[in-house]
């Protein structure tokens, strides 16, 4: 432990320890080193060898962070506040993802993912989906306020966009610069062509970039109760008829 000499075995195992002060002194690091947090780097992924029961508690806590964040903000969303949430120790929430930072961005990474398993479902059981209208108003419709679990992740990344204005860490996950959503929608307003009903003389990626924007800002009106969303798909359908032409 200190390097110094042991004394002599004066009966059984010889002495690992020169006195009873290093052998504390040892006791302490262990129990240390057990109760030390799994700290993942950041932007790290997570940990491939996780077991379901594992998985399952991480995700039963960023189901925690969730609940906080839409229904108080993430300022309320500590360390302490979401292991209560969640009905679990402080010291399972430390040694599931190590800092706050990380518990953020994997509650993000697992509401996103939640959101595209359900788009997914939903864009299946579309009648036609070769139908441009009808994937635009469902891919717009992910962020709407249609069902209690889209209401939820609309609050919660309002939540995290308001965090993000005053941590820098959070932002550049955030905030990346990838914007996969109006990729796709302009990938689709693109599909409809000339020949599809798309209005010429339209560019589809500025478009989509109005259509995704506008959409989230009606959404969020829809939350405050200033719009109605037969209002909101009302004005949808005015600006999918300008670009594809009526229906």
């Amino acid at each position: 432990m200190c390097g110094a000499r042991l004394p002599a075995a004066e009966r059984g195992r010889p002495p690992a320890y020169c006195s009873r002060s290093c052998q504390a002194k040892a006791y302490r690091r262990r129990k240390k080193e057990r109760a030390a947090p799994a700290v993942v780097p950041k932007g790290a992924a997570a940990p491939a060898t996780v077991t379901p029961a594992a998985a399952g508690r991480r995700r039963e806590i960023a189901e925690a962070v969730w609940r906080i964040a839409a229904g108080r903000g993430l300022e309320s969303a500590s360390m302490r506040e979401i292991a209560a949430e969640a009905g679990v120790s402080l010291r399972v929430v430390q040694y599931a993802f190590g800092s706050k930072h990380r518990l953020l961005v994997e509650a993000l990474r697992l509401l996103h993912e939640e959101n595209e398993a359900r788009a997914r479902a939903r864009v299946a059981r579309l009648p036609d989906p070769t139908d441009p209208r009808a994937m635009l108003r469902t891919v717009l419709g992910e962020f709407l306020p249609l069902d209690a679990q889209r209401r939820m992740a609309l609050r919660v990344f309002v939540a995290y966009y308001v965090r993000s204005l005053t941590d820098p860490a959070l932002a550049e996950v955030f905030l990346h610069s990838e914007q996969p959503l109006e990729e796709l929608v302009a990938a689709l307003i693109r599909q409809a062509g000339p020949d599809g009903g798309l209005e010429s003389g339209l560019d589809p990626w500025r478009e989509a970039d109005l259509l995704v924007s506008g959409v989230t800002g009606l959404g969020l009106d829809v939350l405050h109760g200033r719009r109605t969303m037969a209002e909101v798909w009302r004005t949808v359908d005015y600006h999918l008829d300008r670009i594809l032409g009526p229906a």
